[in-house]
C-alpha cells in the first residue's frame, strides 16, 4: 500500500508561509519519485515540484520557483512542500502523488498513486 495521504492546507493570506505533508506507506519509500501537483477551480492538474526520494534531486515548476521547497524525511516516509510568499493564484487543491520509480514526471501520468487533495487558499 502506497497510496499518499496529505495535510497541512488552510486559508491564510498573501505572503503568508504554510507547509504540505504527505506521508506514503511502503518499505521501498527510498526508490520512489514523488511530487506535489495542484489544481485550481476550472484548471487541469499541474506539476509544481518533485523529489527523487533516494538521492533528493528536486525539480520544480517556473511558477514556484525561489517561492516552494519541496523535501523529504526518509526515516518518516514522509515529503513536504514548504510554501513562502503565497499569491492568491496558489489557491488551489493540492495533491500529493507517488511514482513507483527514480526520477520525476511533470505529466500526471508518470504516477501511480494520488492522495485525496488538501485545499490551500491564498486570500488578496
Amino acid at each position: 500500500q502506497v497510496q499518499p495521504v496529505e495535510s497541512g492546507g488552510g486559508l491564510v493570506q498573501a505572503g503568508d508561509s504554510l507547509r504540505l505533508s504527505c506521508a506514503a506507506s511502503g518499505r521501498a519509500f527510498s526508490t520512489y519519485g514523488m511530487a506535489w501537483f495542484r489544481q485550481a477551480p476550472g484548471k487541469e492538474r499541474e506539476f509544481v515540484a518533485g523529489i527523487n526520494v533516494r538521492d533528493g534531486n528536486t525539480y520544480y515548476a517556473d511558477s514556484v520557483k525561489g517561492r516552494f521547497t519541496i523535501s523529504r524525511d526518509i526515516t518518516k516516509n514522509t515529503v513536504y512542500l514548504q510554501m513562502n510568499n503565497l499569491k492568491p493564484e496558489d489557491t488551489a487543491v493540492y495533491y500529493c502523488a507517488t511514482r513507483l520509480a527514480p526520477g520525476y514526471s511533470m505529466s500526471i501520468r508518470g504516477y501511480n498513486y494520488w492522495g485525496q487533495g488538501t485545499q490551500v487558499t491564498v486570500s488578496s
